[in-house]
């Protein structure tokens, strides 16, 4: 049967260290805390937050931020439009105030750009996650949601392009056995030369003259409408994936397309896609049924020049291993301050915390193979009931012979509200939401309580994640978007449980 682990040990937390001194001094404190000592299987660092001065030659142009921001969305509407965007003002264009609580700071546009310590408190540095500590907020995990300028969260200025972040990260993930098969590899020599006939032609840019480039930059003033997205949907034949423009290097260089239930770069995408040896990533990866290289052509997506040392060009072993899963947390959608624990069966990584059953710390220290919860199921489903299952029967079963199914459907919940509306308490953030609704209840607070083993049956269980949606239906009643969001996550739920258990009434 499928158990929970022992509680983990608390974590002690190192006190704040000095952040006084020259900007010299903070710069190579952050190198050596990014050098910290990794664990097996363990890893926390993005292959987003490669600075620009890493690639150099016309890569350069292109802006690293992060594939995904988790944030914090209002179920109410605005009111009506205030003078709150001050981060488009002239003023603000290098700097922005921002508050986290209570604390208030000074944000540097071009620090939080470059990964570096970047709000201003007095006289004293933080980074982000850093001033959310300081602020009392730590318990959020995610800054991107904490931190707010105005009435906005910085999540919600990064995805709208008003910010550009670099991923504040912790450690790097340690090498393990490759995913991949070697055979699958090959590469297309039209496509090849194609790619490093622009290569060369971007390391030998001293050639260009001033008027061609006068002329180039004229024909960059007419700006693409996606040249601000960070993820990109894409297709080739009947595999679909999602194209992720920080990890873009190449067409062999980077790991940048997600599918299902793997990281492929777009060579290797279109060679499973079509299992051609002739096949040309740029023609064949559709778009918005355009082709990859309309991208390429718009400035969008920027190849790498053949001089470039970042992390998809010239990677290191860990590097390689690092593209093979997730940058953030399946469940939260943030990278947070604590270690990404990545499962060697899958793409996906989580917070020790975040997975159902939670990660103790023995499974980390083990050489054996571990496999998410999501892994363990898909592993086992054809065999759990063979028989079809009825609906009462079901609800009024014991939870516990049933902590594999149950936590699966709350962990794909909770991987299914990629915006994390529903994640944690509203009352905590919605005006009168305390006043409309009786009984608040949200992912997390459901999440604590299968790991404390509050739940006797399967109904009670499922009691509560019913009553997410109720409540969202009560207060988003004349609220269209928000109650749709609800709605659909609703059925999600619905068809995935009845899946989960085999029921057919």
């Amino acid at each position: 049967s499928f158990h929970f682990d022992p509680q983990l040990p608390k974590r002690v937390e190192s006190e704040e260290s000095d952040e006084r001194g020259s900007s010299k001094l903070l710069d190579s404190e952050e190198k050596q805390a990014r050098s910290t000592k990794k664990k097996r299987k363990v890893r926390s660092g993005s292959i987003c937050s490669n600075s620009d001065d890493e690639q150099p030659g016309p890569s350069k142009k292109q802006t690293l931020s992060p594939k995904k921001q988790s944030k914090k969305i209002l179920f109410s509407s605005p009111k009506k439009k205030e003078m709150s965007e001050i981060w488009t003002w002239p003023l603000y264009k290098t700097q922005l105030p921002v508050t986290c609580g209570e604390v208030e700071g000074m944000l540097k546009r071009d620090k939080l750009t470059k990964g570096e310590k970047c709000i201003l408190v007095g006289k004293q540095w933080f980074t982000p996650p850093e001033f959310e500590r300081f602020a009392g907020k730590e318990s959020s995990r995610n800054w991107k949601q904490s931190i707010r300028c105005g009435n906005s969260t910085l999540g919600k200025l990064i995805k709208a392009g008003h910010l550009n972040a670099a991923v504040y990260k912790k450690r790097s993930k340690p090498a393990k056995k490759s995913q991949f098969s070697t055979r699958h590899l090959n590469t297309d020599e039209e496509d090849s030369r194609d790619e490093e006939a622009t290569l060369e032609a971007q390391v030998s840019s001293g050639e260009a003259t001033e008027e061609e480039e006068m002329e180039e930059q004229g024909e960059q003033a007419e700006i693409s409408p996606d040249c601000d997205k960070t993820t990109f949907k894409v297709t080739c034949g009947a595999l679909t994936g999602t194209l992720y423009k920080c990890r873009f290097g190449s067409g062999k260089c980077g790991k940048s397309i997600r599918t299902e239930m793997s990281w492929l770069s777009p060579v290797e995408f279109v060679n499973v896609a079509l299992n051609q040896g002739d096949a040309s990533w740029r023609k064949d990866i559709l778009y918005g049924g355009k082709p990859l290289s309309v991208l390429i052509e718009e400035k969008v997506l920027a190849i790498h020049s053949l001089l470039c040392k970042c992390k998809q060009c010239k990677p290191k072993p860990e590097d390689l291993e690092s593209q093979k899963n997730d940058d953030e947390c399946c469940i939260c959608k943030s990278e947070g301050e604590e270690e990404l624990v990545v499962c060697d069966n899958c793409p996906r990584s989580f917070h020790q915390k975040c997975h159902l059953p939670h990660i103790d710390d023995t499974i980390l220290r083990d050489d054996s193979q571990w496999m998410c919860t999501f892994c363990v199921f898909k592993a086992i489903e054809g065999c759990r009931y063979p028989d079809k299952q009825k609906t009462e029967a079901v609800m009024s079963r014991q939870i516990s012979q049933h902590m594999l199914e149950c936590p699966y459907l709350l962990l794909y919940l909770s991987s299914a509200d990629e915006e994390q509306i529903f994640a944690t308490n509203p009352g905590q953030y919605l005006e009168n939401y305390s006043s409309i609704i009786k009984t608040p209840m949200w992912l997390d607070n459901i999440a604590d309580k299968l790991q404390r083993k509050e739940y006797q049956t399967v109904g009670e269980f499922v009691s509560d994640v019913q009553l997410i949606f109720t409540n969202s239906a009560t207060y988003n009643k004349n609220n269209p978007e928000y109650l749709g969001m609800g709605e659909n996550l609703k059925q999600l739920f619905d068809r995935e449980f009845k899946k989960a258990f085999n029921i057919q009434d």
